[in-house]
């Protein structure tokens, strides 16, 4: 496995990451009620930041308060959060690893009830626009490599992608080109936010059925909005396989990605379910002649040294899915290091 390409290194903008094995973004509701990052969050990320080289793609987080949701999900539009978020890029970083703040809005704006949504106004929708960019400004402040938009799993930017959920009238609404337009106008801001000094990238699920999406066949609408993210100079794009719906497998999966492969000439994150066996040969026999990076999402909460124990063909920590989303230590901090990984660092595993 350590000859695969999934253990060469790659550039992402301006940052060389040195496998092709990613952390997935992966909300576990443990900031404090004010959404600010914790202590424990520090040493999560820090240990899924143990082999040197690693991307991590943070949890979805907040751009303001008008557009949060998700009780303890962290934030990014205040100065505590920043200094919060700025603990842990420093320990990131402390072992050698990269991260990149995925922000993020709830399903609606102002708290508006799923149940009883409404169109946002023109002035809503540049503000929000406005608050991603500051977003993006405040995370490279926080100390974070790069930058990736949430567009993805019904939320409200994807609401605008899809015509399922999208019953507009105006410019933002009725054509593929104006449901892209909204998405656009954040790419373009968030870019000219940051993208001169960090990478940004877009993370979509054009196959998503999750929080009632999907559409009959997606790939015209993902196909206009991929071209316009090769026009706003994005450096990545981060695509969600067919077989994942929000945070669940699907029961049908009904489509691939190869449309995206062929539009986008720059690397591309996939996450999907993935182990050892498909990820290498995603990379290696697929597609040998695109630059993909792998995102792995539940395997990295059990098996914080995950790069270390696919490269070497260890057998996976199975997860705990009753711990995903709890406030608790436990499911969170207290997975163990293989003992070849322990060894390998000098360190010896503890005794149970």
């Amino acid at each position: 496995m350590a000859e695969s390409r999934l253990f060469k290194p790659l550039k992402i903008g301006n940052v060389e990451i040195k496998h092709r094995i990613a952390m997935a973004p992966l909300t576990r509701l443990r900031a404090t009620v004010d959404r600010v990052p914790q202590p424990l969050m520090k040493e999560y990320y820090g240990q899924r930041a143990s082999v040197p080289g690693t991307l991590i793609i943070s949890e979805g987080t907040f751009v303001s308060e008008a557009c949060a949701g998700f009780a303890n999900a962290p934030g990014i539009w205040r100065e505590d959060q920043i200094a919060g978020w700025r603990t842990i890029t420093d320990e990131v970083h402390r072992k050698g690893s990269f991260i990149f703040c995925q922000i993020a809005t709830n399903t609606e704006r102002d708290g508006a009830a799923a149940t009883e949504p409404r169109p946002m106004t023109t002035e809503e929708i540049k503000l929000a626009t406005a608050e991603f960019a500051a977003a993006a400004k405040n995370a490279i402040d926080a100390g974070f490599d790069g930058v990736e938009i949430h567009a993805l799993n019904g939320f409200l930017v994807d609401r605008f992608l899809q015509d399922v959920s999208n019953q507009r009238s105006d410019e933002y609404g009725g054509s593929v080109e104006n449901r892209s337009r909204f998405v656009d106008e954040i790419m373009e801001a968030v870019s000219d936010a940051v993208g001169g000094v960090a990478p940004v990238g877009i993370r979509l699920s054009p196959w998503n059925t999750f929080q009632g999406m999907g559409m009959t066949d997606p790939i015209p609408q993902f196909s206009d909005l991929i071209h316009k993210a090769r026009r706003r100079d994005l450096a990545y794009l981060h695509l969600v396989e067919s077989r994942i719906a929000g945070p669940e497998d699907a029961e049908n999966a009904v489509g691939g990605l190869d449309f995206a492969y062929k539009i986008w000439d720059r690397p591309i994150l996939v996450a999907g379910g993935y182990q050892a066996a498909n990820a290498q040969k995603l990379v290696d026999e697929e597609h040998p002649d695109k630059d993909i990076v792998v995102t792995f999402g539940r395997y990295f909460i059990s098996n914080p040294d995950l790069v270390y124990r696919i490269r070497e063909g260890l057998e996976l920590s199975a997860y705990d899915r009753s711990t995903f989303y709890t406030d608790l230590a436990a499911g969170y901090v207290d997975y163990q290091a293989s003992p070849e990984y322990l060894a390998s660092t000098g360190v010896q595993a503890a005794v149970a």
